[in-house]
């Protein structure tokens, strides 16, 4: 290994979920290049560990009992670069910051995910989007780390995104990096988007309080957060996580929740809904690990 990567052993993953929730990892890794990368990887199959990879894990619940094997955490690699009309970011960018040097550039196209508080990597995996738009709608092309440890371009036709999907989560390849296309724009008009956008997020989503983002995937011909609402659960808690009493569509860490309390609550919240409503909610949030 690298002097630079630095590996933890038995480290709680609460440390670095939106929720503050999860258990503990074997292994986990912080690699700041792709060549420490392709190190883990060698790592985990000499070892015959199972592998997790995360960005910021804010649309993500992992659970009390943890990840057997070896997490990496993409979040040092981090640079975004300019090129002409293009912004080049790696995986564990933040996805806010993609839009900030996009402003900086006087590029549009990026501003709906002013506020999504994921990674580049993470936007990749769950096509993440806001107020309109999606990631699917300015990707040109990835990089990824197949499993067989090779770097590979992959355009956007093949990346076969859809509604919250990408054909990232249909194998083992590991984002590296993204190539976002933008057109060239007034840099004020961008900024203004981008602050109205945020102002609708701060007026209506609990950012005050830890949670996982948007729990449900909006079901076709509703809305989820309007559906929870309607059955009466804002408020509702077990334990330490709670429907947000802002947001139905959320779920917040209102003190020492633990992931099995947030888990308790999506299945009654699931379990609500459809008994009253008649309407099956399906996970948005990604839930991931063993229970403890």
């Amino acid at each position: 290994m690298t002097n630079t990567l630095k590996i933890l052993r038995n480290e709680s993953l609460s440390k670095y979920t939106f929720t503050q929730t999860g258990g503990l990892a074997d292994f986990l890794a912080f690699p700041k290049k792709v060549d420490e990368v392709q190190e883990l990887l060698e790592f985990s199959e000499i070892n015959n560990l199972p592998i997790t990879v995360l960005g910021n894990a804010s649309n993500l619940i992992i659970k009390d009992g943890g990840i057997r094997g070896l997490v990496i955490m993409l979040t040092y690699m981090n640079n975004i670069d300019t090129s002409d009309d293009c912004i080049i970011a790696d995986a564990g960018a933040a996805y806010i910051d993609v839009t900030i040097a996009a402003q900086k550039n006087g590029l549009s196209g990026a501003e709906f995910a002013a506020g999504i508080p994921g990674s580049v990597g993470g936007a990749i995996f769950m096509n993440a989007g806001a107020y309109g738009g999606e990631t699917d709608q300015i990707v040109d092309s990835i990089l990824v780390l197949t499993p067989d440890n090779k770097v590979k371009k992959i355009d956007h036709d093949n990346l076969d995104f859809g509604y919250r999907h990408s054909y990232v989560q249909d194998n083992n390849d590991i984002v590296l990096q993204a190539t976002f296309k933008l057109k060239h724009g007034d840099k004020n008009e961008i900024q203004l988007k981008m602050d109205y956008f945020n102002s609708l997020r701060a007026s209506k989503q609990p950012l005050e309080l830890p949670s996982c983002g948007s729990v449900f995937k909006r079901p076709k011909g509703y809305f989820a957060g309007k559906l929870i609402h309607e059955s009466g659960l804002q408020g509702y808690q077990s334990g330490g996580a709670q429907v947000s009493t802002k947001h139905a569509g959320f779920i917040v860490n209102i003190g020492n929740a633990s992931a099995t309390d947030y888990l308790n609550v999506i299945h009654h919240v699931q379990t609500t809904v459809y008994g009253k409503q008649g309407v099956n909610l399906e996970t948005e949030v990604r839930i991931i690990g063993e229970d403890k």
